[in-house]
């Protein structure tokens, strides 16, 4: 009765000495490589744009005013319409300039009358004067007669073109082609000669010039990259710009550098930009706010790397994760310029060569060993 414990026991004792004995015998397992998905950064060439604030201004603006006095009697357009340059806007009551007109030229009339006389007069005068039939002195009255009488002509002419002018000014024409604002008379205001109040604008708009600022502290370094050869010219005053709207979306004419301005604003510091942009369905109106995208050069040698390889730590700071040449996880801080597509520009913190992890980012950290795999192959190394 007592021996079937005992023997219980040592039975245990064998087994667990065994299991021991196995657990020693078998190896340890080798902690298995992380495969990540490296993008190898290269050099290429970058188009350096900067995106710069402006707003939209009419590219002609003309204020209509009314050249002689009188009562308006119609007003010709539509507000908000478009108009033609030479195009009828207001008639002036001209019934007071007709007269003057047709008085002028009764006057014109009455002094070439005269003057055909007193030519004639005075040409029988010069034969005659020659065989002593008249006299020197009436001779000379004659021919003086005859200069008054020719600048009484011309001074006539001059009167009737002056009243002529003036009748045509009684029709108020349109300076320019465009688009006409809202009118400040109506039928039955009384104007007077070039007053000092507009009695209504017109403003070409198509095309029409986007006028944007560029601080002096950034146009000094592109300058200094430009006369150093890191950045190559774009091109001469017609680079390309493109819009941003206030939106957000893109305007879909491309616009050409017209010129930049000679002097810095002492308040701002900044350089204004003029460039000019089709404009043929109207879309954009002077006073708007916009984004002009300027290309001012291109880095031959510029580093441009995914946007997913690049994130942000608590301080704002671009940070990217690195394989190193012994296969070590390495944390770079970059510092990072304007996005091209789905890329960041590279300043610094990345070189030629360096494998950016952009794909498994989540499964490593800094110090950590990992297997680089070419960007896009990751899935399939992993099968």
């Amino acid at each position: 009765m007592h021996l079937q414990p005992r023997w219980a026991s040592a039975s245990i004792l064998a087994i667990v000495s065994l299991l021991s004995g196995c657990e020693k015998a078998a190896p340890a397992a080798a902690p298995s490589v992380q495969k990540v998905g490296v993008f190898t950064v290269s050099t290429q060439a970058v188009s350096v744009t900067s995106e710069l604030p402006g707003r939209t201004s009419a590219y002609q603006i003309a204020e209509v005013r009314p050249q002689v006095g009188g009562i308006v009697q119609q007003r010709l357009f539509r507000e908000g319409g478009d108009v033609k340059a030479g195009e009828t806007l207001y008639q002036i009551d001209a019934a007071p300039f007709k007269a003057a007109y047709d008085s002028a030229v009764a006057a014109h009339a009455k002094a070439e009358a005269n003057l055909a006389s007193v030519k004639l007069k005075a040409e029988r005068y010069a034969d005659l004067v020659k065989i002593n039939a008249v006299s020197k002195q009436d001779y000379d009255d004659a021919d003086a007669a005859l200069k008054q009488s020719q600048a009484d002509v011309a001074a006539t002419k001059a009167s009737e073109d002056a009243a002529r002018i003036n009748l045509n000014y009684t029709r108020i024409t349109s300076p320019i082609s465009g688009r006409i604002g809202k009118s400040t008379v109506t039928p039955g205001a009384l104007l007077t000669a070039s007053q000092a109040t507009a009695l209504a604008t017109v403003q070409q708009l198509d095309p029409i010039y986007v006028d944007v600022t560029q601080s002096s502290t950034e146009l000094m370094a592109l300058k200094r990259a430009l006369e150093s050869g890191q950045i190559q010219r774009a091109g001469n005053d017609t680079a390309k710009v493109k819009l941003v709207l206030e939106d957000g979306t893109t305007y879909p004419h491309d616009g050409k550098l017209e010129f930049s301005d000679v002097t810095v604003d002492p308040g701002t510091s900044t350089v204004t930009i003029r460039a000019v942009f089709p404009n043929p369905h109207h879309d954009l109106l002077p006073g708007m706010f916009v984004r002009a995208v300027l290309q001012q050069g291109v880095n031959t040698k510029g580093l441009l790397v995914p946007q997913q390889g690049v994130a942000r730590n608590t301080r704002g700071e671009a940070t990217a994760l690195v394989l190193n040449g012994e296969g070590k996880v390495e944390q770079r801080t970059l510092e990072v310029g304007d996005a091209v597509g789905d890329k960041w520009t590279v300043k610094s913190g990345l070189n030629v060569g360096d494998k950016l992890i952009v794909e498994g980012l989540q499964k490593v950290k800094p110090g950590a060993s990992a297997e680089a795999v070419p960007a896009g192959n990751l899935n399939t190394a992993k099968q």
